[in-house]
C-alpha cells in the first residue's frame, strides 16, 4: 500500500512527536500508536507501517552488530565499544556475533553504516577486479 502525500506528512509529524531531546521515547511511541489506532484515520494501517519503519530505523542507529570470524576477547571488545560510543554516542548498544564465514577481520553494522574489513569481503573484491580486468 502506497501512502499519499498527506499520510506520509502525518507519519513524519507523529514520529517527531515521539522524540524527546532528539531520542526516541518509548512512552510517547506507545501513546502515538494508541491514538492512531483509536482515531483510525484514513489509511491508518499504512500510516502505522510507515511509523514502524521510521521507529525501526531510529532504533537501528543506536545498535551495533559486530561480527567476527572468532570470538573477540574482552579487552578488544571493550576497546571497540569505547571507540564506537565515542563516534555514535554513549547510548549505543552492541551485539557481538561469531560468523566463521568471514574467515578473518570484522564486519560492523550500525543503522545503515556498514564497515566490512573481513577477509571474505576482500576476496570478493579481488575476484570482481580480476573478472572485470
Amino acid at each position: 500500500m502506497k501512502l499519499d502525500k498527506d499520510a506520509r506528512k502525518l507519519t513524519k509529524g507523529l514520529f517527531q512527536l515521539s522524540l524527546t531531546n532528539g531520542r526516541l521515547d518509548q512512552k510517547k511511541v506507545s501513546a502515538v500508536v494508541g491514538k492512531v489506532i483509536a482515531s483510525k484515520p484514513r489509511s491508518f494501517v499504512g500510516i502505522l507501517k510507515e511509523y514502524q519503519r521510521l521507529v525501526r530505523l531510529e532504533v537501528g542507529k543506536h545498535h551495533a552488530v559486530v561480527e567476527s570470524a572468532t570470538p573477540l576477547d574482552k579487552q578488544a571488545g571493550d576497546h571497540l565499544l569505547a571507540n564506537l560510543r565515542a563516534k555514535y554516542g554513549n547510548d549505543l548498544t552492541i551485539e557481538f556475533k561469531t560468523t566463521p564465514e568471514l574467515l578473518g577481520g570484522l564486519r560492523i553494522k550500525i543503522g545503515s553504516d556498514v564497515f566490512d574489513s573481513s577477509v571474505r569481503e576482500r576476496l570478493a573484491r579481488l575476484e570482481t577486479q580480476l573478472t572485470h580486468a
